[in-house]
């Protein structure tokens, strides 16, 4: 009988312990969205600043385009350029652009790094909308990019670009829009590539284009027909002339307005802010298709 009354109760205990035992899954939400934002976010400043070689290598290239090409090409375009002004600070826009142009697509990179290893669906898995995860992720790429960025504005002096605190903050925000849009576009296409070679491979065919298409060497104005449409199709071409016209627009030279062309559109001069808007618009868009792949189950 006291067996019968032991065995009872220890069914009663075990079903009351079952009935407490309930696995706890926090519900999803914007709160919940904006800390995985903010931890995606971390995450991506921890590894850049775990990763010092990188930050390194990501500023040799656009140290030798200033100084190494810039002297060479200026002693050629030294004839055609205005008197007082140097080639090296006609290309440093550009070159300004080139610093974050690497550094914010290979940063979506680590996507496919840990597709390959596995991490990325722990990561979602994760009770929070995955895109949280994308945005987390473009707006930390955006962030390492424009830090890049602002390093190489330490140069400036040596491009003859002044020290002005108004044209560092437009350069800096200029920076950011710039950072953000080819971060999204490094997401969208590491949302669908396996390997880390095929996607080192396509950026590596794209990203140069990309540079030599936006009018970074050399003005917009005066160019073949074919070579006119090829670059009002860059998104680069829309940031680079508006940080080219903010660079001259605060040095007193003569000419300026030659070095520094209006981006126009069959004969339609296109607003700075209507540059700087399809640049925005183009990043949410491919943020969005972002989003949109990595909602797929894998």
């Amino acid at each position: 009988m006291a067996t019968q009354t032991t065995e009872a109760l220890s069914s009663v205990d075990a079903g009351a312990i079952v009935d407490r035992i309930r696995v706890s899954v926090p519900e999803r939400g914007v709160r919940h969205d904006l800390r995985a934002v903010g931890i995606v976010w971390r995450r991506e400043l921890i590894r850049f600043r775990t990763d010092r070689l990188r930050a390194i290598t990501s500023l040799v290239q656009p140290f030798l385009f200033l100084f190494i090409l810039g002297t060479g090409l200026g002693s050629l375009a030294g004839r055609s350029m205005p008197p007082g002004v140097d080639f090296k600070t006609f290309i440093y826009p550009g070159v300004l652009a080139m610093s974050v142009l690497f550094t914010a697509i290979f940063s979506a990179g680590s996507i496919v790094w840990d597709r390959e290893f596995g991490f990325l669906r722990e990561i979602l898995v994760a009770p929070v909308s995955r895109g949280a995860i994308v945005i987390g992720k473009c707006l930390g790429g955006a962030t390492i990019a424009t830090f890049q960025g602002v390093i190489f504005l330490i140069l400036a002096g040596f491009a003859h670009v002044p020290y002005n605190p108004v044209l560092i903050l437009t350069l800096i925000g200029e920076l950011l829009l710039l950072s953000f849009t080819l971060t999204a576009f490094g997401v969208m296409m590491a949302a669908r590539i396996k390997q880390f070679q095929a996607f080192m491979a396509l950026t590596q065919m794209l990203v140069m284009p990309l540079f030599f298409l936006s009018g970074a060497l050399y003005p917009l104005n005066g160019l073949p027909a074919w070579l006119t449409v090829l670059t009002r199709i860059d998104p680069l071409t829309y940031v680079v002339g508006p940080m080219r016209h903010a660079v001259f627009s605060h040095l007193n030279v003569f000419g300026a307005s030659v070095l520094a062309p209006s981006i126009t559109w069959g004969g339609w001069i296109v607003p700075l802010w209507f540059s700087l808007g399809i640049v925005a618009v183009m990043g949410l868009v491919m943020m969005s298709v972002a989003i949109a792949e990595f909602s797929k189950t894998e």
